[in-house]
C-alpha cells in the first residue's frame, strides 16, 4: 500500500474545525494539509464581517516553525494561496532587522509565520497580538523538540485564545511532543500518512541508497567523481560540523564546481542567498549542516550524499528524504569513515538496512562508477580552478591552511564529531614556560 497523501486525508477533518495530529514525513504535502484550512477560517479585509472582528488586522492565525527557512517556505506557499483574497501574510524570523517586521504588523496582517524565539521576543514587546488567532499551526513539532523550542512553543500557545483550532504535524512523536498535544488539544483526531511497514521502508523504494567506507584523504576526490554522474540534477551534501561544510565548499570551487554554502556562520541573508540560488538552479551543489538544512523542500533535488556519517538514524532519514520528494526517485549516498562504523552499526540495526559492513571504496574503484553511472574518463576536476594565478596545488594549500588549520587537521575533524570544537581544545592545550619555568595555558 503506497502512502496516502498528507493533504487527502487532513482536509476534510482540518476543515470542520477539528484539532489535528499529523504524522507524516517531510515532503508529503503537509504545508497544503494545513494552509487550505488556515485559509479558508481567515476573514480578508475584503471580505463582509472583517469590520465587525474584534481586532481587524490583528493575526487570525499563527503557523510556528522551527526554522527560518522552513518558515520561509511555508510562508511563501500560504501567501501564494493567499494572494487572491487579499490575505496578509508576514514572515517573522531572527537574523532580519525588527522594523519591517514591526511595520508590517501595525499595517495589518491575518496570517503569521515565524519562528519560536522571534514571535516570543515581537509577543514580548507588544507589536505582536496573539489574543485573536483562531487557528494554531505547529510545523515540525519533533525538530522544534530537537532544537529546544517546546518551552518556547508552550509560551506561545498560552498567548493564543482558549478556543482555537490547534493543528500540529511532526514526522515522529516522541514522548514530549504527546504530552504537548494532550495539554494544548481538544480531542485530537491522530492521522498517520505512514507506510503500514514504517516509514524507512518507504524512503527506501523511493530512494536508491549507497553506503561506502570511504577513507577521510580521499573523500574530496570521490566526491567530485560522483557529482559528474550522468542525469545528476541539484545535489546537496551534508556534513556534520560548520567547519568541514566551509571546507569542502571551498574545496569543490577550487576543483571547478559551482557550489554553496548552508551553515550557522553565515548571516541570514547570506543563507538566504544560497537557499535562493539552489532553488533557482544557479547553484547545483549545496552542501548544509544538519541544523541548517531543516525545512529544506525543493522537489528536483537528484542525489543527497552524507559526506559525514549521521548521528543518528532520524538524522539519517531527514537527510535522505530531501531526495525523492514529490513522487520523484533519487539517489542518497553516504560515506562511512573508519572512525564512524559503530555509529553506522546503531544506524544500520535501527533502519534495517542490511549494510552492516559497507564495501571499502575508493576514487578508483571500478563499481563506484558503475553503481553511480559515472562515465570512466572522469577526473576531479570539472574546468580550471577558480583561484588566481597560483599553481593549484599551492591554491589548494593556502585554503586549507586559510579554512581549517592545515590539512592534517581538517582530516582529523572530518573522522572524528569533535572536530567542530579541537581547534579550541588544542589551543587549551597548548601551554609555554612562564618566568619560574612551571607550564603556563597558551593565551596567544
Amino acid at each position: 500500500m503506497h502512502p496516502f497523501p498528507i493533504q487527502a486525508m487532513t482536509l476534510p477533518v482540518a476543515l470542520s474545525g477539528h484539532d489535528i495530529i499529523g504524522q507524516a514525513k517531510t515532503g508529503t504535502g503537509k504545508t497544503l494539509g494545513f494552509g487550505v484550512p488556515v485559509l479558508n477560517r481567515v476573514v480578508a479585509p475584503g471580505d463582509p464581517g472583517y469590520a465587525d472582528l474584534p481586532a481587524p488586522g490583528a493575526p487570525q492565525a499563527l503557523i510556528v516553525a522551527p526554522t527560518r527557512e522552513l518558515a520561509v517556505q511555508v510562508a511563501g506557499d500560504v501567501e501564494t494561496a493567499a494572494k487572491r483574497r487579499g490575505i496578509r501574510v508576514v514572515t517573522l524570523y531572527g537574523g532580519r532587522a525588527y522594523e519591517p517586521q514591526i511595520d508590517a504588523l501595525k499595517t495589518g496582517v491575518e496570517v503569521v509565520v515565524g519562528t519560536p524565539g522571534r514571535l516570543l521576543d515581537l509577543a514580548g514587546q507588544k507589536h505582536l497580538n496573539l489574543g485573536y488567532a483562531r487557528t494554531v499551526v505547529l510545523d515540525e513539532a519533533d525538530e522544534m523538540l530537537d532544537l529546544g523550542f517546546l518551552p518556547d512553543v508552550e509560551r506561545l500557545l498560552a498567548l493564543t485564545p482558549a478556543g482555537r483550532q490547534t493543528m500540529l504535524f511532526s514526522a515522529t512523536m516522541p514522548g514530549a511532543v504527546v504530552t504537548l498535544a494532550r495539554r494544548y488539544m481538544t480531542q485530537p483526531t491522530h492521522i498517520r500518512a505512514m507506510h503500514e511497514d514504517g516509514d524507512n521502508q518507504h524512503t527506501v523504494k523511493a530512494i536508491e541508497q549507497f553506503f561506502y567506507r570511504a577513507h577521510a584523504m580521499d573523500k574530496v576526490e570521490m566526491l567530485a567523481r560522483i557529482l559528474q554522474a550522468r542525469d545528476r540534477g541539484l545535489t546537496i551534501i551534508f556534513s556534520r560540523t560548520k567547519r568541514t561544510a566551509a571546507k569542502v565548499v571551498d574545496e569543490l570551487t577550487e576543483r571547478g564546481f559551482n557550489a554553496a554554502a548552508l551553515h550557522g556562520d553565515l548571516g541570514q541573508g547570506a543563507r538566504e542567498h544560497s537557499m535562493n540560488a539552489f532553488r533557482k538552479g544557479t547553484v547545483d551543489i549545496l552542501v548544509a549542516t544538519d541544523v541548517a538544512a531543516r525545512g529544506i523542500d525543493v522537489d528536483n533535488v537528484t542525489h543527497v550524499i552524507n559526506y559525514q556519517c549521521p548521528e543518528d538514524e532520524k538524522t539519517y532519514l531527514h537527510r535522505v528524504g530531501r531526495t525523492g520528494r514529490a513522487g520523484n526517485t533519487g539517489i542518497a549516498v553516504t560515506f562511512i569513515d573508519w572512525d564512524d562504523m559503530p555509529r553506522w552499526g546503531l544506524i544500520n540495526k535501527a533502519l534495517d538496512l542490511g549494510v552492516p559492513e559497507p564495501e571499502e571504496t575508493y576514487s578508483s574503484s571500478e563499481h563506484l562508477y558503475e553503481q553511480l553511472n559515472i562515465p570512466t574518463d572522469v577526473t576531479g576536476r570539472v574546468g580550471a580552478p577558480k583561484t588566481s594565478d597560483k599553481p593549484a596545488r599551492e591554491s589548494r594549500s593556502g585554503s586549507d591552511r586559510r579554512t581549517s588549520g592545515g590539512r592534517q587537521r581538517a582530516d582529523r575533524g572530518e573522522r572524528s564529531e569533535r572536530s567542530e570544537r579541537d581547534g579550541s581544545q588544542r589551543r587549551r592545550r597548548r601551554t609555554r614556560k612562564s618566568s619560574d619555568g612551571a607550564p603556563s595555558p597558551d593565551r596567544s
